[in-house]
C-alpha cells in the first residue's frame, strides 16, 4: 500500500497524475452507442491567447460538468480546439514584422500566410498546454482548429449555401471601420465607451441669401461629406424651406434641404446635416432621397483628396481642431456645448470606430433570426439563468445584416471570384477554372477574408465532421451544454443558434450556462490599466490547480460575477490539506489487508449518522450539479468533509480505534468507505488530490475519474439514528461553546450532569461526551438540579457542570465583575447617544441602527454576566 507524503505538494502530484490520465485515454470519447451521450464543445480560445482568470473559470466549470457526467455513466465528449482569431493574430504578426522593418505588403499574401502558420505552430498551442495545467479533461485526440481542413470545408459549404439562397450578398452599406486594424468590424464587435465630447452648433447660410439654418454636430470634420440638410416634413418652422438649398460652409457648394421623417423636430433645432458616407442613419436617408455618397476619409483615418487642400492628409482630430477654428473665424460657429456621449470603439484595439460606406459582403439576417428566436421560445435552447434570454431576444429582434468581410489576409478567404472580362461574381466550393456567366478564364478571387465569428458560428457541428454525415455528428449532436460568459451572447451564442437552425435544422446545444466575470477582491474588473489582473498559472504554481478550481467554484452562481482573492485560495488550499491529513490518519490505521470500500454488518450510531449524511449528500450534490448550482454543491461538500467527517466522525472513531477488536475494524471500514465516496463526490471539483488519495486507499478500478459517482440509496437513510446522534452533537457543541465563553482550556476536565427525556441516547453517548466535551465523567439522570453549577440548555437536555470544577471561583468572580463594569460603562455611552435628540436627528440611519445594535448586544452580555455572577455567589 502506497503511503502519502507528510504534506500535500501539488507540484509533485498534478503533472504526474495528468500524464497518467492521458496515458490511460480516460478523456477519450469512444462513441459508445449503448450509452447516452453528453457533449460540450469548448469555447475555442484564440491562438494569441494567454490563459487568464476568465478562461480558468470557464474551463473549470466545463470540467466539473464533464467529469461528473463521465462518472455518471454518460458517453462524454468534451471537444477542444482553438480559434484562428483573424484580427488579433494578424495584428501580432504585423507587429513582429514591424520590428524586423518589414510590412505584410513586402512579403505578399503567400509569404505573409507562411509566417502566420509558422507563428501558429510556435505559439498557437500555448494556451492548450495551459488548459491542461488546470486539469481540463478534454478529448485531445479530437482537438480542432477553426482553420483546419474540416472546419474550412464547412465554412465554404455554408457560404455557398447561403449565397445560393440569396442570404449572402455583396453591396455598398455603411459599416463600422477600424482605422487601426484597417478592416470592417460587425456591430457586435463595437464596444461603447462614455467619453467627453462637444456639440458644435453651426450656421449654414441659405443659398438665396434670405437667412440661414442652424444645426449641431459631434463630428464637424464629416461636414465635407454633407450632401443635404434635413427637416421633418410636418415641422411648421421649416416647411417653407423644403426644396431650397444651403451653402455648405468652407466647401462653398450648394446642397438641398430635404424632408424626412427620420428627423426628430424636438431634438436640437430640428435640422440635421446628412452625411451618407459617414453615418448609418444618414446613409439610409441618402438611399431614400438618392443623395450622393461622399467619403472624405482614408482607410487609416486621414482626410482624403475630396476635402479642401489645406486639410488633405490631416489626421481626423487634427482636422477637427483646424476646421473648428476656421468655422469660428468665418462666422459659421455659433457655440460649442460640452457633452458626454457613447463612442464606438474597436473591441480589439480600442480605436474609435468610423462609420463609412464600403462595398462588403453581408449575411441577410432577418430570415435567419426568426427560427433562432423561435427555438429559444420553444425551450429547445435554455439559458441558465433564464434572465439572459431577454438579452438574446432583444439583440435578435433588432438585428441588422451582418457584415462578414474583413480586409485581412489571415483567415478563411471569401470563396468568390470576379470575372476580369464581364465583371460578374462566381461563388464556388472549389476554385473555378472559368467564369460561371461568360466562360472567361480570367478570374480573380476576392482578397478579403471572412469574419472570425463566421467559422466560430459553425463550431458545434463543423467540429463533429459536418458537412459529412459522420458517426460523431449522429451521436454527439446536438451538444448538451455550452458554458460561456454573458459578454459573448451576441458575438457567438446567437450566431451558433441561427447557423445551426439553418444548416442542421436543430438546436446546437440544449443549455447555455452563463457565468459572470471574475473580479478582484474589491469588485473591480480585472484589467491591464488597473494592474489588478491575476495570472491563474501563478496561482496553480503556488497553491495547486485544485485550490484554484475549488475557489472558482465556491460561491459560484450562474450569471453572477464573483470576487477573487488569494485569501480565498488559501482557504481552498487549507481544505486540501485537511483532506490530505484525514487520509494520512486513515492510512496509518489500516494495512494491506484492508478490503475495498464496503459497509460493515454491525454499525454504531455514529457510523449510521455519517453514512446517512453521506447518502443525503450524494443525492443533494447530484441535484445541485444537474441544476448548475455548482457553488451550492461545493459548499455542501466542504461542510460535510471538514465538519461532519474530519471534525466529528474521525474524532469519534479514534475512541474505537484505540479500543481495538471488532469495533475498531468496523470503524476502519466506515472510514475507508466514507472517505472513498466523499472523494468521488469531490472529484469533479478537485480532481488531482482526490485521485492521488483514492489510489492509496483500498479501491477497485484504475482511476477515480472512471469510477461510478455515488448514488442515493434509500436503504442507507438512517434518519432516526441521524437525529438521535445529533442530539448528542448539539449537547457537545453547547458545552464547548460555554467553556469557550468562560475561557476554560480543553485540558481542564469537569464532570457533566445531563437531565433529559432521551436517557438511552445520552447513555450511549457518554464516551463521545468525555472525549469531545472534555468531561471527566458523565451522569445521565432525570430531574437533577445542582447548585453553583453552570447551566446549559439545549432542545433535548438540561446540562449542569459544577462551577468549581471549571474555574477558580474567586478569580472568575473578579474577572466577571471587571468585565461587567466595562460593559455597563460602554452601555451608558451608547444610551447617551441614543437619548441625544441631535444625534438621532442628524446621524445617518445606518449609524443609528449600528448604535442600537451595539447597545442591545451589551444589554444581553450584561444580563449573562449578572446571571453567571449570581451562580458564583
Amino acid at each position: 500500500m502506497k503511503d502519502l507524503a507528510k504534506k500535500y505538494n501539488p507540484s509533485e502530484v498534478e503533472d504526474r497524475i495528468y500524464a497518467s490520465w492521458l496515458e490511460g485515454k480516460y478523456f477519450h470519447a469512444n462513441l459508445d452507442e449503448s450509452k447516452r451521450p453528453y457533449t460540450i464543445v469548448i469555447p475555442p480560445p484564440n491562438i494569441t491567447g494567454q490563459l487568464h482568470m476568465g478562461h480558468a473559470l470557464d474551463n473549470t466549470l466545463q470540467d466539473i460538468l464533464i467529469r461528473y457526467k463521465r462518472m455518471k455513466g454518460f458517453d462524454t465528449l468534451w471537444l477542444p480546439g482553438t480559434d484562428h482569431a483573424s484580427i488579433a493574430t494578424e495584428a501580432k504578426i504585423v507587429e513582429a514584422l514591424k520590428k524586423e522593418g518589414i510590412t505584410k505588403q513586402d512579403l505578399g499574401r503567400e509569404g505573409f500566410l507562411e509566417r502566420a502558420w509558422d507563428w501558429k505552430a510556435q505559439y498557437g498551442g500555448r494556451i492548450v498546454e495551459q488548459l491542461k495545467k488546470l486539469g481540463s479533461s478534454c478529448d485531445w485526440d479530437r482537438e480542432r482548429f477553426t482553420l483546419d481542413e474540416g472546419c474550412s470545408k464547412a465554412v465554404v459549404e455554408v457560404f455557398n449555401r447561403l449565397y445560393e439562397k440569396d442570404l449572402i450578398y455583396r453591396g455598398e452599406r455603411i459599416i463600422n471601420w477600424c482605422p487601426h486594424c484597417l478592416t470592417s468590424i460587425s456591430d457586435a464587435e463595437v464596444e461603447y465607451e462614455e467619453k467627453e465630447g462637444s456639440f458644435w452648433h453651426l450656421r449654414y447660410p441659405l443659398a438665396d441669401g434670405t437667412g440661414d439654418v442652424k444645426l449641431a454636430t459631434t463630428r464637424p470634420e464629416t461636414m465635407f461629406g454633407d450632401t443635404a440638410v434635413a427637416v421633418h416634413p410636418d415641422d411648421e418652422r421649416y416647411k417653407h424651406l423644403i426644396g431650397k438649398t444651403v451653402i455648405l460652409p468652407i466647401m462653398n457648394k450648394e446642397i438641398p434641404i430635404i424632408a424626412d421623417e427620420y428627423v426628430e423636430p424636438e431634438f436640437g433645432t430640428g435640422v440635421v446635416k446628412i452625411t451618407p458616407a459617414h453615418d448609418p442613419n444618414d446613409f439610409e436617408v441618402g438611399l431614400r432621397h438618392d443623395l450622393p455618397v461622399v467619403n472624405v476619409m482614408t482607410d487609416d483615418g486621414y482626410m482624403n483628396e475630396l476635402v479642401p487642400q489645406q486639410y488633405v492628409g490631416m489626421e481626423i482630430y487634427e482636422c477637427r481642431k483646424a476646421l473648428v477654428k476656421q468655422l469660428e473665424e468665418e462666422g459659421y460657429l455659433i457655440k460649442v456645448e460640452p457633452m458626454k456621449h457613447n463612442v464606438g470603439t474597436c473591441y480589439r484595439c480600442g480605436t474609435t470606430v468610423e462609420p463609412r460606406v464600403s462595398k462588403q459582403w453581408f449575411v441577410r439576417m432577418e430570415p435567419l433570426a426568426k427560427p433562432a428566436i423561435d427555438i429559444v421560445k420553444e425551450g429547445k435552447v435554455q439559458f441558465v439563468p433564464d434572465r439572459f434570454d431577454k438579452i438574446y431576444y432583444h439583440w435578435m429582434e433588432n438585428i441588422k445584416d451582418w457584415c462578414i468581410s474583413r480586409q485581412l489576409w489571415w483567415g478563411h478567404r471569401i470563396p468568390a471570384w470576379y470575372c476580369d472580362d464581364c465583371g460578374e461574381i462566381t461563388v464556388a466550393r472549389e476554385t473555378p477554372t472559368k467564369c460561371a456567366h461568360c466562360g472567361s478564364e480570367h478570374l480573380t478571387q476576392d482578397p478579403d477574408t471572412l469574419d472570425t465569428w463566421f467559422s466560430s458560428a459553425l463550431w458545434p457541428f463543423s467540429t463533429l465532421g459536418w458537412p459529412d454525415d459522420t458517426p460523431e455528428l449522429k451521436h454527439y449532436f446536438p451538444t448538451d451544454t455550452l458554458v460561456t460568459g454573458y459578454d459573448i451572447i451576441f458575438f457567438w451564442v446567437a450566431r451558433m443558434i441561427f447557423s445551426s437552425c439553418e444548416q442542421m435544422h436543430a438546436e446546437p446545444f440544449r443549455t447555455v450556462l452563463i457565468h459572470g466575470l471574475v473580479r478582484d477582491a474589491q469588485g473591480r474588473k480585472m484589467s491591464k490599466s488597473l494592474g489588478n489582473g491575476i495570472d491563474p498559472l501563478e496561482i496553480v504554481e503556488q497553491y495547486g490547480a485544485d485550490a484554484l478550481r475549488f475557489t472558482l467554484a465556491t460561491g459560484n452562481a450562474p450569471g453572477n460575477d464573483m470576487r477573487f482573492s488569494t485569501e480565498k485560495v488559501e482557504a481552498s488550499r487549507n481544505f486540501a490539506n485537511k483532506i490530505w491529513n484525514a487520509a494520512r490518519f486513515i492510512l496509518m490505521n489500516i494495512d494491506d489487508n484492508e478490503p475495498a470500500p464496503h459497509i460493515p454488518g454491525e454499525l454504531a450510531i455514529e457510523d449510521k449518522w455519517i453514512i446517512s449524511k453521506l447518502n443525503t449528500l450524494a443525492k443533494e450534490v447530484s441535484t445541485n450539479i444537474d441544476n448548475f448550482e455548482l457553488g451550492i454543491a461545493v459548499a455542501k461538500l466542504y461542510d460535510f468533509i471538514w465538519d461532519c467527517f474530519c471534525d466529528w466522525y474521525i474524532e469519534i472513531a479514534k475512541i474505537r480505534l484505540q479500543q481495538g477488536g471488532e469495533g475498531a475494524a468496523n470503524a476502519r471500514a466506515v472510514l475507508v468507505y466514507v472517505l472513498s465516496n466523499a472523494l468521488k463526490l469531490l472529484h469533479p471539483f478537485m480532481p488531482f488530490i482526490t485521485e492521488e488519495i483514492w489510489l492509496t486507499l483500498p479501491h477497485d478500478g484504475e482511476s477515480i475519474m472512471i469510477s461510478d459517482y455515488p448514488e442515493y440509496d434509500e436503504s442507507l437513510d438512517f434518519a432516526s439514528d441521524e437525529a438521535e446522534f445529533e442530539r448528542i452533537m448539539t449537547a457537545v457543541k453547547a458545552i464547548r461553546n460555554r467553556r469557550a465563553e468562560m475561557n476554560v482550556q480543553p485540558s481542564k476536565k469537569a464532570e457533566v450532569f445531563i437531565d433529559t427525556a432521551f436517557e438511552s441516547t445520552f447513555m450511549r453517548g457518554t464516551e463521545y461526551m468525555k472525549r469531545l466535551a472534555y468531561a471527566s465523567a458523565v451522569t445521565v439522570c432525570a430531574d437533577v438540579e445542582i447548585e453553583g453549577a453552570v447551566r446549559i440548555i439545549t432542545e433535548d437536555a438540561k446540562i449542569f457542570i459544577p462551577m468549581n470544577e471549571l474555574v477558580d471561583l474567586e478569580a472568575e468572580k473578579a474577572r466577571l465583575e471587571k468585565e461587567l463594569a466595562e460593559a455597563e460603562k460602554d452601555l451608558e455611552f451608547f444610551n447617551k447617544k441614543l437619548n441625544n435628540p441631535g444625534f438621532m436627528a442628524k446621524a445617518p440611519e445606518a449609524e443609528v441602527e449600528k448604535t442600537k445594535a451595539a447597545a442591545a448586544k451589551l444589554e444581553e452580555k450584561i444580563k449573562m454576566q449578572k446571571e453567571t455572577l449570581a451562580n458564583l455567589a
